[in-house]
């Protein structure tokens, strides 16, 4: 890329300019937009105050799942508000973090790779790779050449149950066969350790505390010391009915747990991806008809609304752009703009009982799998990402095209808040009111 951020007069940039189209409002991108397509929005001070919030709160390194958003100005972003740890599952986005920040340290946590993967991701510097079996180490190990400059994670299964999405089913070792795999590992990698998921979404802090407490056994059992323990990812987003505790009530859980167990002495690090996006992104939808309470739009789950479709089935916060109205909130299920019918989304969503044809819809907390899930099935696209700053004049690249790393003579963009969301994660409130501000993040 070029350059990050637009400076001038906030028009949209011709494709592949590398300038992001930075508007002073919501009202002046839809202005700019003939509606066709729906407008994926950027608000930069929610993803700024996110990463701040974990970089301040974790005592240990906070490594970004890349598979959330890759988008190349998201990875900037966060590597110049102090994320500079990536966690990646392909070559492909490998590839992608080296390029976006060159100077990024990168785990290969997918618990099965191709041994080519291995192989090109070890040529590329890589040293740090997950894996959740003997087959998956004899691969690493032949792959590599025999290094034995390697961190090596086992990833350890673990309850689920505090999760709004269970991934347990596919990846991770338990009881006899963890323990024998743990021993196994330490033989072969400079620095062993272990990681778990517990689950997306996960709501109760208590389940961190609850893995460390397996993981510490495991190790114990296989007579090993831990150089590193990961913790993974699940911090939560909030949502509407979904309402997560602070996200100090999580620190506490996992720093109390490390420190009872023993595991003081072991390298920490955890690998949020939706806490630290959701409230980056949103979209900008257009109602293309109106059945009643249904509403047809211009994206659905086959572009940036899959997490409201029917596999998963969460809601999002919505609201009326564009114009006023003072018609009472009203809910209603959305359609997507494809032939299939699966392109549906019970909700329910409020919006004004008058809402029609041609009316545009913010859908907020989509900086996390919005934009990563979006395909072109029956070729409905988007429009490029736009940041929103209402100080967009001011805006300055926040960091040399040429290296990716930090400029630390020119400030980083300012957004300050023209939307009723996206709120910062961890908000008090369960919906933020249209006069309601970003509130600061709960990071004590």
């Amino acid at each position: 890329m070029t350059q990050l951020f637009a400076e001038a007069d906030c028009r949209r940039q011709e494709a592949g300019s590398g300038l992001l189209p930075v508007y002073q409002s919501v009202e002046a991108a839809i202005a700019d937009h003939d509606g066709e397509r729906p407008v994926p929005l950027f608000y930069p001070e929610a993803l700024d105050r996110a990463a701040q919030a974990f970089v301040g709160a974790f005592r240990g390194h906070v490594v970004y799942a890349v598979k959330s958003n890759p988008d190349p100005v998201i990875l900037s972003r966060l590597a110049h508000a102090g994320v500079t740890r990536f966690d990646v599952a392909s070559t492909a986005e490998v590839d992608l973090v080296q390029r976006s920040v060159p100077a990024a340290h990168l785990a290969f946590m997918h618990p099965v790779k191709p041994r080519s993967a291995i192989a090109r991701a070890y040529a590329a510097g890589v040293r740090t790779f997950a894996l959740d079996s003997a087959a998956e180490l004899a691969k690493i190990d032949a792959a590599t050449g025999g290094a034995r400059d390697l961190t090596l994670f086992v990833r350890l299964g673990c309850d689920q149950g505090s999760a709004a999405y269970a991934l347990d089913t596919k990846f991770g070792i338990a009881g006899a066969e963890a323990v024998d795999l743990v021993a196994r590992t330490a033989t072969v990698a400079q620095r062993l350790g272990l990681t778990f998921h517990v689950g997306s979404q996960c709501m109760e802090p208590q389940a961190y505390a609850r893995a460390i407490a397996m993981a510490a056994d495991v190790a114990a059992r296989a007579g090993t010391p831990v150089d590193a323990l990961d913790v993974g990812g699940g911090f939560p987003a909030p949502y509407p009915g979904m309402t997560p505790p602070p996200l100090a009530a999580y620190m506490d859980a996992i720093h109390g747990a490390v420190d009872a167990h023993g595991l003081g002495r072991a390298h920490l690090a955890c690998e949020p991806g939706r806490a630290l996006v959701a409230a980056a992104g949103s979209v900008l939808a257009r109602v293309e008809l109106r059945k009643g309470d249904r509403l047809y739009l211009n994206d659905g789950t086959y572009g940036s609304l899959f997490d409201a479709g029917r596999t998963v089935g969460w809601r999002f916060p919505t609201r009326l752009v564009g114009r006023e109205s003072a018609a009472e909130a009203r809910a209603f299920s959305f359609f997507g703009p494809t032939c299939d019918s699966l392109d549906a989304m019970a909700g329910p969503f409020h919006l004004p009982d008058d809402v029609d044809e041609g009316d545009w819809i913010e859908i907020g907390q989509l900086g996390a799998y919005g934009t990563a899930l979006r395909t072109a099935f029956n070729g409905f696209t988007a429009e490029a990402l736009v940041a929103i700053d209402a100080r967009a004049q001011a805006a300055r690249p926040p960091h040399q095209p040429q290296t990716g790393q930090v400029q630390t003579g020119q400030p980083p963009m300012t957004v300050h808040p023209v939307a009723a969301f996206p709120v910062a994660a961890y908000p008090e409130a369960d919906a933020p009111r249209p006069d309601m501000p970003l509130p600061a993040v709960a990071a004590e």
